[in-house]
């Protein structure tokens, strides 16, 4: 068993089995996984929001964001060795997490994460394997690159695998 190391919020991370991936307290939050099976290279992301775009901000922190952080974390794991073409996605996260209207837009942040992290995944033709989103509830992940085992915990319920 190798390292496991930490993400932060809107922070992504790569590496490569043995090593392994954790995030915690994904709420409306996504945590993308992606992994090359062949080289078992592996990478998170704790996304934040879904569209860099939709924010006039000076902000340059890329992996806040569903499209900027999918793309960087594309561009690290092609860097490690990884390619493109034969990675698959795991997500976790986007919940909803307060009791709000449901057409106010903070309160449809979780599941607007989770759209807009499919969606940059489709159009990048990467398959998502297997997700567990939504609900109302936090998350706190473990991906382990050298299986592409998913690990989720969250507060009285048994810890799944995808």
């Amino acid at each position: 068993m190798g390292e496991i190391i930490k993400v932060g919020m809107a922070d992504l991370k790569i590496c490569s089995a043995p090593d392994g991936l954790t995030t915690l307290g994904l709420g409306s939050c996504v945590g993308v996984a992606l992994r090359d099976p062949l080289t078992k290279v592996g990478g998170l992301v704790h996304v934040m929001l879904p569209d860099s775009k939709a924010i006039h901000t000076t902000q340059t922190n890329l992996a806040k964001f569903a499209d900027t952080g999918i793309a960087e974390l594309i561009r690290r794991m092609e860097e490690a060795g990884a390619r493109r073409s034969r990675m698959t996605a795991k997500l976790a996260g986007g919940a909803t997490m307060f009791a709000v209207s449901k057409k106010s837009e903070f309160g449809l942040v979780g599941v607007r994460n989770a759209e807009a992290c499919r969606s940059i995944l489709a159009q990048l033709h990467i398959p998502v394997l297997a997700e567990s989103t939504g609900e109302n509830y936090g998350r706190t992940v473990i991906f382990y690159p050298e299986n592409g085992e998913y690990h989720i915990k969250a507060v009285g319920r048994d810890i799944i695998v995808i």
